[in-house]
């Protein structure tokens, strides 16, 4: 099959892609990073995702029978935000369907909220409700935290506890997250793309942590003895404000400080992915948290390959 995927030369997309070619389709990536580093060389076909002119977006999908679209943007900013990727995502759906698509399988998020004053759950939730009505054959992935070695959250974490003394946690730290790894996630996208029952899928992992607990399994892996405190979510984004200053990122708004606090990132399901984050912590841990990996440096450099940690 010729099968559409989102940003395979960044982070989750680049599995997706990896896996579809080992499956033996066609593969044709949609990108804002023409020039970024290509890992696929000529085994991929790619194409700006061109939302200002539908009638490209259309051509470049025509012959494709199932799109995996994994764009998004984590956070607002001056540069890109929520609405934007609300809209933008809304032609790529438009364009998929006046292209002949069969089906879209899309990546969004746990606990969406079309009443959430959060923009991160709200535009999540306003996509699913634009695709289940669209009429066209769709999979829905809702995973929580990813991981692998392209990751940000994770890395950073460690990053922050081999470089300070004090690790704060937000308020008690007692909510909850359920990671899942990358490749399991890409597994699973794939799977649907094949696939023809419109679903929903709780996209987590087999492990659940309190926030605290995460961190203190990374330390102990890591092999680092910090003191892990509590404090107030104000101080922690402040905190989180300056040191972002310094290593020139957003590292935490407070939009994800809510949504994180209010457990927006655990579901009673069943775990999709079987890869255990304890497990391949202890795997990476030589390497994991050695240098800070930025979201911003992503944004501004659209040549460089996304770096492994």
């Amino acid at each position: 099959m010729r099968i559409a995927v989102t940003g395979a030369f960044g982070y989750s997309g680049r599995y997706i892609a990896q896996r579809l070619l080992a499956a033996g389709h066609e593969v044709l990536t949609l990108t804002n990073s023409l020039h970024r580093e290509n890992p696929f060389g000529d085994r991929i076909q790619a194409a700006a995702f061109h939302f200002d002119r539908p009638e490209l977006l259309r051509r470049s999908l025509e012959g494709v029978a199932a799109l995996i679209n994994t764009y998004w943007v984590r956070f607002d900013h001056r540069r890109f935000t929520h609405a934007q990727a609300v809209a933008n995502t809304r032609v790529l759906f438009a364009a998929a369907q006046q292209a002949g698509v069969r089906r879209i399988v899309h990546i969004s998020i746990t606990h969406p909220d079309r009443h959430s004053d959060l923009p991160y759950f709200r535009g999540k939730a306003e996509l699913e409700q634009t695709l289940m009505t669209s009429g066209l054959s769709y999979g829905i992935l809702r995973p929580t935290v990813l991981f692998g070695k392209e990751d940000i959250l994770i890395n950073n974490i460690a990053w922050a506890l081999r470089h300070l003394p004090v690790y704060g946690v937000y308020g008690k730290g007692d909510y909850r997250l359920q990671p899942i790894y990358v490749d399991d996630l890409a597994a699973a996208a794939v799977q649907e793309a094949l696939a023809g029952e419109n679903k929903i899928v709780q996209a987590i992992g087999p492990e659940t942590f309190t926030y605290r607990e995460l961190v203190e399994m990374i330390a102990h892996k890591l092999g680092l003895h910090r003191v892990i405190i509590g404090v107030p979510p104000a101080l922690g984004y402040w905190s989180c404000r300056v040191l972002g200053w310094l290593v020139r990122d957003v590292i935490a708004t407070r939009e994800e400080i809510r949504g994180l606090m209010e457990n927006r990132l655990v579901v009673e399901a069943p775990p999709l992915g079987q890869t255990k984050l304890t497990e391949w912590v202890e795997q990476h841990k030589a390497s994991l948290g050695r240098c800070y990996t930025s979201e911003m440096a992503r944004r501004r450099d659209r040549r460089a390959r996304y770096r492994s940690n």
